[in-house]
């Protein structure tokens, strides 16, 4: 949610923006939002105005009675009471304006990156760097599905009974790898400095419309029938909404921190043939990353965590490259985000395992997150990244260190975290 004195100051800017983003069908609400402003600020004048006479009328109240002026105090009596009804008038006009214009403010986007580049949607996402040298092995890499069921790693059909589609079992060396990359991410993270939680992996409804927009929850969230709770969709909204309307000493940011959680999703819609599979599922697990911060300090700490992540994959012996999201494809809340694509050798291209956002201030006015410092209270920037989300990574993994024989290497990295194995092997 942008400043309201940022949108009065220069509408223009506003509708630039959202022009930006491709959401031409949301540039009335910028005329709506002005005369909703407008409005309550009239009624808050008026309510003042009211307020303030309504001291000067008692007081002459009490000096017309000292007076004996019954007759004029009568009427300065029924002025107050008009007074009065008036201004219950105007608190319940107040209110009713005020819960609109925020609704309305919600869905007008954050200011996107002046670096961002322009585009409809994710196919005109921009390329910013590679990391490791991509490479095709000389013999054919199965699909996914068919890599890990010789390894005897996966149960789908099981899961299609249990739960439906969308599901799986992990079993063996996989599931054990599974757990060793999500071990060996949060250790990595800590040893970067960052704080390791596990969240609530439920939230109520004034988090979920805190941290995301509308359009986002209803295409991601599955709601606890019979409970204000919804099932997160990343523990980056039970770790941002740990902060909702809290003030935070200056000194004590950054805030850097690292959660575990596993991850709900609806996953609207029709995906293609390489999204079968576990690249789109209901139910996975996932190493995040987030920063609340003061505004100054959240382009140096978008650039530490992208960059954190590619190190984890480079480290894990896994080709990764960088998009810059263009306007298009960034969530409303979202300043600017770079996707992290890890190689396929069997598509020979690049597939997203990861997202790295910078909100500025645009969820912490939402849920209320501030800091107070030496010159006053200020909203906080928010930040979050994915470390790394099995089962996408496993992919990605299994691919590039697949052996024609079917077995798949495991890096040094992993190993204390897989005891001491340096292979797993296909099984007949």
């Amino acid at each position: 949610m942008i400043d309201i004195a940022a949108l009065r100051a220069d509408p223009d800017r506003v509708r630039e923006n959202i022009k930006k983003k491709f959401q031409d069908h949301k540039l009335p609400i910028v005329d709506e939002a002005l005369s909703l402003d407008e409005r309550r600020r009239a009624l808050q004048t008026e309510g003042d105005a009211l307020r303030a006479a309504r001291n000067s009328l008692s007081k002459q109240i009490g000096a017309l009675m000292r007076e004996k002026k019954l007759d004029e105090a009568e009427n300065v009596k029924a002025q107050v009471t008009a007074d009065a009804a008036r201004l219950a008038d105007i608190e319940k006009e107040t209110e009713e304006v005020s819960a609109r214009l925020k609704e309305v403010m919600m869905r007008i986007p954050n200011f996107v990156c002046a670096e961002t580049p322009v585009g409809k949607d994710d196919s005109e996402n921009v390329e910013r760097q590679r990391f490791l040298e991509p490479k095709v092995p000389d013999f054919e890499v199965p699909y996914h599905l068919d890599i890990l069921e010789r390894l005897q790693g996966i149960d789908i059909d099981s899961a299609r009974r249990t739960s439906g589609q969308g599901f799986y079992y992990l079993t063996g060396d996989v599931a054990r790898l599974h757990s060793a990359v999500l071990a060996y991410a949060r250790d990595f993270m800590i040893d970067k400095g960052f704080t390791y939680c596990i969240p609530p992996f439920m939230i109520r409804s004034d988090v979920v419309s805190g941290v995301m927009s509308f359009e986002e929850m209803d295409g991601m969230m599955y709601k606890i029938e019979g409970e204000d709770l919804y099932l997160i969709g990343t523990s980056e909204h039970s770790m941002i909404g740990r902060f909702m309307g809290q003030t935070i000493d200056e000194s004590k940011l950054p805030l850097t921190l690292t959660s575990y959680s596993p991850c709900f999703r609806k996953e609207k819609g029709a995906h293609g043939i390489e999204e079968r599979g576990i690249y789109r599922i209901h139910q996975f697990e996932k190493q995040e990353m987030i920063v609340i911060c003061k505004p100054e300090e959240s382009e140096m700490w978008y650039d530490k965590m992208w960059n954190y992540t590619v190190e984890l994959f480079v480290s894990m012996g896994i080709p990764v490259r960088t998009l810059e999201c263009c306007t298009g494809d960034l969530a409303d809340l979202k300043y600017r985000s770079v996707d992290v694509e890890a190689w396929s050798p069997r598509q020979k291209k690049y597939f997203e395992v990861g997202s790295c956002s910078n909100l500025t201030d645009a969820q912490a006015r939402r849920l209320g997150i501030r800091y107070k410092g030496a010159n006053g209270t200020a909203y906080a920037h928010t930040l979050n990244n994915t470390v790394v989300a099995p089962p996408r990574m496993l992919i990605a993994f299994l691919e590039n260190h697949l052996n024609a024989d079917g077995s798949v290497d495991i890096p040094e990295v992993l190993r204390p975290y897989m005891g001491g194995k340096e292979k797993i092997l296909p099984r007949s």
